[in-house]
């Protein structure tokens, strides 16, 4: 019995149907965005106070709000970690906090499992917004009414990338699910 080469059985709709994703693509994107997202606040800017946001702990919040059950809870542990190590806070400091922001998200997806973008950016803004302030804590600030002022900056910025980090993180869900035809 001769065997044909599949290849050359396409047709112009049936060559995409039956293709399977590239497991390399599907699994490091989305920690390798977290793990970039985590290097991003080491470029220089000057400024007399913290006003770059924690942009590794909201890839990972997006990755977890837009495409829920892909990052498991325990991702917190390694990937804190990982920002622990260049973020110039006290070592376990984001383990914790991010620990917690993924505990936190997984307890609300068991109750509201049908969201909208606008919850999902007030989720969003709720564990940012909780993070800097935890993080200014454990880094032994005292919170007085100046580190607030001081604070709100980054709290009004994260908020407002919240949603362009959502919409990269919905392109880069669309690049990892990319067939392997179209890779090879």
């Amino acid at each position: 019995m001769e065997r044909t080469d599949p290849r050359s059985r396409r047709d112009a709709y049936g060559s995409r149907i039956n293709r399977t994703h590239s497991p390399a693509l599907a699994y490091a994107v989305p920690w390798g965005t977290i793990l970039l997202a985590s290097l991003l606040p080491l470029f220089p800017i000057a400024s007399a106070a913290p006003v770059v946001p924690p942009i590794g702990l909201m890839t990972l919040v997006a990755w977890r709000l837009v495409r829920p059950g892909l990052m498991p809870v325990w991702a917190g542990l390694p990937l804190g970690a990982f920002d622990d190590l260049f973020s110039g806070q006290p070592f376990g400091s984001a383990i914790l906090l991010w620990s917690l922001a993924m505990i936190a998200i997984e307890a609300i997806e068991i109750r509201f499992p049908w969201r909208s973008f606008v919850q999902d950016w007030l989720i969003a803004g709720a564990i940012v917004a909780t993070y800097i302030v935890a993080a200014a804590v454990v880094s032994g600030a005292h919170l007085y009414a100046p580190l607030l002022a001081a604070l709100l900056p980054q709290i009004l910025l994260s908020l407002l990338l919240y949603p362009i980090i959502a919409r990269m993180i919905s392109i880069l869900d669309r690049f990892r699910l990319l067939r392997i035809w179209m890779i090879g």
